[in-house]
């Protein structure tokens, strides 16, 4: 099992997510940011959501590696970079990759979504699988990294990963201000902590009214039981969930000590309650969710926060979804 040990670097701030947001311009998309009659009406408040599925690569994580990968000194893009996922960070890391020119290695699940495997594959990386219930996905990416002379891109405990991910939260504050609303709370899916670290700086920086919360699958609730007890709490290694990508088993070194000073606390949501929100989001929404994606989504329609009469934000993180077993999930409602 891999906890977290790669941290690199120092703690991000709102400049260094502002300046990842020019980075990426013209390579991450804007993506929409929508309401719902529906969901305000299940609410009884008003329910935005930012939809990172349809972001390039299918999630939020293009933002964040390809940050990263562009800051690379030319003789250490040139050894090319190891970086482990269960595929979303995979996916972005590929993209990333063929895009600045450089070499891409991801240690993978074997049990990793087929759709994962194959886009990651597409995209130009070279997936390297593993058993996550009985090897450190972390040691095997050293490794492979020493022998190839590669540089290391950690899923989310890196200083460039963080402000890559946070751009999410700019655009976040950007869009309500548009729409001429200020959002009272934003819900963040959360499994390492990079996408809500990043958020949290952006977002409290830009709005330091607005409340951010993390929402992670029941089994594997380490950030939520960590803030509450002040510090890192792993998760326990038979846990298991339909929630692939967001099975960290501890909070980062680096995201978890951002959380603690900036979340305003964290939920979690079980399976059946996952499946319902991806329901609720292809029937309603006409949205593909993979279960990772909708949690934050769960968590409003489950009522796990008081929503009446607020401005709540959810972020869709992910719509990579394994296509037998999201037929199977829409055929079980």
């Amino acid at each position: 099992m891999s906890g977290s040990r790669a941290v690199t670097g120092a703690e991000p701030g709102l400049g260094d997510v502002e300046a990842a947001a020019e980075r990426i311009a013209g390579v991450a998309v804007v993506t929409p940011l929508i309401g719902s009659e529906e969901l305000d009406r299940v609410a009884r408040g008003r329910v935005l959501l930012k939809l990172e599925n349809l972001q390039r690569t299918g999630s939020f994580k293009i933002r964040g590696a390809y940050n990263t990968l562009s800051r690379l000194p030319p003789e250490r893009a040139a050894a090319g970079v190891v970086a482990w996922s269960s595929g979303n960070h995979a996916q972005g890391v590929a993209a990333a990759g063929s895009l600045l020119g450089i070499r891409t290695a991801i240690v993978m699940p074997a049990d990793a979504p087929a759709l994962k495997l194959e886009n990651t594959r597409r995209l130009g990386g070279e997936p390297i699988l593993y058993d996550r219930y009985a090897e450190d996905r972390e040691a095997i990416a050293r490794r492979v990294a020493r022998e190839r002379g590669a540089g290391l891109v950690p899923s989310y405990d890196h200083p460039d990963i963080i402000a890559g991910q946070g751009t999410v939260g700019l655009e976040i504050v950007a869009q309500c201000a548009e729409q001429e609303v200020v959002p009272d709370q934003v819900l963040v899916p959360c499994s390492g902590g990079g996408l809500a670290a990043g958020c949290a700086i952006a977002i409290r920086g830009r709005s330091p009214q607005t409340a951010v919360y993390t929402v992670e699958p029941e089994a594997f609730d380490d950030t939520r039981r960590s803030l509450l007890a002040g510090e890192r709490v792993a998760n326990d290694p038979s846990a298991r969930s339909i929630c692939d990508a967001l099975q960290a088993m501890l909070p980062g070194e680096l995201t978890f000590p951002v959380n603690r000073r900036l979340l305003a606390g964290g939920l979690a949501v079980g399976d059946e309650e996952v499946k319902e929100a991806m329901r609720f989001a292809f029937r309603h929404l006409k949205l593909v969710v993979e279960p990772g994606g909708a949690v934050a989504l769960a968590a409003v329609l489950a009522g796990k926060l008081e929503l009446a009469d607020r401005v709540t934000v959810v972020v869709v993180s992910g719509g990579n979804a394994d296509p037998a077993s999201f037929a199977a999930v829409q055929r079980a409602g």
